[in-house]
């Protein structure tokens, strides 16, 4: 009996765990024996590490080869277990115990010729096998800058099996870490194209200012579209750990640059109307990989006509929006992926929606079941709402509008104030703090809490909505540098409500 060995990385959601990979050849019928719940992407391994290993010069056993991944219990999905496959199955056929081979870790998919194939998730894998002490790792070239993010750990980027088995021989070195650029919008925006709207580029502002969700109806043309994606832009850089985060979780979908993986600047998502609730939350067989909402965490998601999504679809960002995260379970497990993220709707005020309101045809029914969909449970969670008019032409003989980088320094600070006033709770923004503690702790005086009060009185506003409101005029406070919300900054707070239509 002849066992080879060698060790990879299995990513559930964004955690890592160890796999190792063991080959043993024995007495028998020539054969190819896989265990250890693979999927069908890691069934067909065989006949890809047999020709590539082939392929390269190498010889594969004539005898029965089974090739075990442990733990036994936990399921195996997806190619990145090629290159260690074909390790394991060249230790054992050769009878050679490379040492590089016990101190690294091994992810890549095999081609029929040898070459070695990127693959999802290094990221994230190379953060696990780090934690859990390996000294080195070896990666697909094309995911070397994204496992060059990576500290603590050595990193090699691999071309083709033939120079691999060099590389174990010693007669060859492998390609190390890089130097990595960060990823940085493909066209740069700026709040000053923008025309007229002031109320509404002072909502998005305040919704930069305290991370707070936003709706925004109005006739096409009027600049819904163009405000949302200029929200980014106000937002403050991520942080070393929120880039990791964030870049992990893009790195799991498959959707990073390969040569500028890094994300350092909030990311804007913006799936079309039509999208199902799998795209959006997340979903596929075996482990669910990260929806639309995951990949905007620390972003933006946009939902542009929102009116037209199904119910089901927008009723699905009801759990997330109040956890931060999306659990979603499926056959082989329950994936966890983060999902703090600012929501953007945009709409029509009816279906016809013509340029201007006055030419519209449409029934006061037919307006009422349009904007129906949207639900009293989810608007309650929208803090800010504003209603677009059409721009006339003296907005184009006003002044010049704010840049982006004004607007974005008004907003950083009222960021830094809220950050120094809530980080003893563990939180960063006016959005994140919870009832109780601004009702206990942080309430206004009485005098400024009377229009809530009222509000909530006549039934036109929830508990819910009283926080919510509440964390808006701490933000109006934050953005006007003073250390307490006044009746003015309740006022306007609850007015971006839109009382009558709040629930």
């Amino acid at each position: 009996m002849t066992l080879g060995r060698a060790f990879s990385v299995a990513v559930r959601g964004l955690a890592g765990e160890t796999v190792e990979i063991e080959a043993d050849i024995n007495a028998g019928l020539p054969g190819v024996h896989l265990v250890g719940l693979p999927d069908a992407a890691l069934q067909e391994s065989r006949d890809r590490v047999r020709s590539a290993i082939t392929n390269s010069g190498g010889k594969w056993p004539m005898a029965r080869l089974t090739l075990a991944l442990s733990p036994a219990t936990l399921p195996k999905m997806g190619s990145v277990y090629d290159v260690a496959l074909a390790a394991a199955v060249m230790s054992a056929e050769s009878s050679t115990a490379w040492h590089r081979l016990e101190k690294s870790v091994l992810l890549g998919e095999l081609a029929l010729d040898g070459r070695v194939r990127p693959v999802r998730g290094v990221l994230p894998a190379l953060l696990a096998a780090q934690r859990d002490g390996w000294k080195s790792a070896v990666v697909p070239m094309g995911n070397l800058p994204e496992a060059s993010l990576v500290d603590g750990i050595e990193v090699f980027g691999l071309g083709s099996l033939t120079q691999f088995k060099a590389w174990l021989d010693g007669a060859a070195q492998l390609p190390g870490r890089v130097a990595v650029a960060a990823s940085v919008p493909e066209t740069a925006v700026d709040l000053a194209d923008v025309v007229g709207q002031a109320q509404a580029r002072f909502a998005v502002e305040v919704a930069a200012a305290g991370a707070h969700h936003l709706m925004l109806t109005g006739p096409p043309g009027v600049g819904k579209t163009m405000l949302a994606q200029r929200l980014p832009g106000l937002l403050p850089a991520l942080t070393e750990s929120e880039a990791l985060e964030v870049t992990a979780i893009h790195s799991v979908a498959g959707v990073l640059s390969e040569s500028t993986p890094l994300i350092t600047r909030p990311p804007f998502v913006a799936p079309h109307h039509t999208s199902s609730v799998a795209s959006l939350v997340g979903g596929g067989s075996g482990l669910a990989r990260p929806g639309a909402i995951s990949r905007a965490h620390r972003g933006v998601l946009f939902l542009d006509e929102c009116a037209e999504i199904g119910v089901s679809v927008l009723e699905a960002l009801r759990t997330p929006l109040e956890d931060g995260e999306i659990r979603l379970a499926r056959r082989d497990g329950v994936a966890h992926y983060p999902a703090r993220f600012q929501l953007v709707l945009a709409a029509n005020p009816c279906p016809c929606a013509p340029t201007d309101p006055r030419e519209c045809i449409c029934a006061p029914a037919a307006k009422r079941r349009y904007l129906g969909k949207l639900s009293g449970p989810l608007m309650d969670r929208v803090d800010l709402r504003v209603e677009l008019q059409p721009v006339r032409t003296t907005a184009f003989s006003t002044e010049d509008s704010e840049p982006t980088a004004a607007v974005r320094a008004r907003v950083a600070a009222a960021r830094d104030a809220a950050t120094a006033r809530w980080k003893r709770h563990g939180i960063s923004t006016n959005a994140e703090v919870s009832g109780a503690l601004l009702r206990r702790r942080y309430r206004p005086a009485a005098s400024a809490m009377a229009p809530l009060r009222t509000a909530l009185d006549r039934g036109v506003l929830s508990i819910r909505g009283v926080d919510r409101s509440l964390r808006v005029a701490w933000t109006l406070a934050d953005l006007a540098g003073r250390t307490i919300p006044d009746l003015d900054d309740v006022a306007t707070a609850l007015s971006f409500r839109q009382p009558g239509t709040a629930r």
